[in-house]
């Protein structure tokens, strides 16, 4: 695992550079990035940050990571249903988002106690934007990754095509 810091300050008026997510490596990588990440859930930020971590892993869009001092965790339910394994990040925890009666099933995860070589993801959560209202980075609207199983977040720099949609399994 690495945690890369960012290679030097982008100035945000500037446009990002393309990133094609092929370039992405495997396994994966941690990144800071100190963009605004806001999500908004039934009228209400649920998370914002400009200290969030992105994993960048090849064919998928990057994962935005919100460290828990950012998230307002009383919107946060333990999910009945909910782990899985990651082969690189080990076992994650599923989060419902519950915002009055409106109820998210599944609509975040974290990695209490990730693998070693991906233990700067402990205390942050990940949300799926398929599942909330709206999520931005530095006020632009992200695209959900088709399908739903990776979470990535797709912004104007970010190129495919991407793993995810159906048909796309095995490549």
């Amino acid at each position: 695992m690495y945690l890369d810091p960012l290679e030097g300050p982008v100035p945000r008026s500037a446009p990002r550079p393309p990133e094609s997510v092929w370039d992405y490596p495997r396994p994966p990588v941690i990144r800071e990035d100190d963009r605004d990440v806001r999500v908004e859930c039934a009228g209400q930020v649920v998370a914002q940050t400009r200290r969030a971590v992105r994993v960048l892993e090849t064919s998928h869009p990057p994962v935005f990571y919100i460290r828990a001092q950012d998230v307002r965790t009383k919107f946060l339910f333990p999910a009945v249903a909910g782990r899985t394994w990651c082969e690189w990040k080990g076992s994650a925890r599923y989060w419902d988002v519950i915002v009055g009666d409106d109820v998210r099933a599944r609509a975040a995860w974290s990695y209490p106690r990730p693998e070693p070589g991906y233990a700067p993801l402990a205390g942050f959560f990940a949300f799926y934007p398929s599942r909330m209202d709206r999520c931005t980075v530095d006020g632009e609207e992200v695209t959900a990754q088709e399908g739903d199983f990776y979470g990535g977040w797709i912004t104007a720099e970010v190129r495919g095509p991407f793993k995810g949609a159906p048909g796309t399994r095995l490549w």
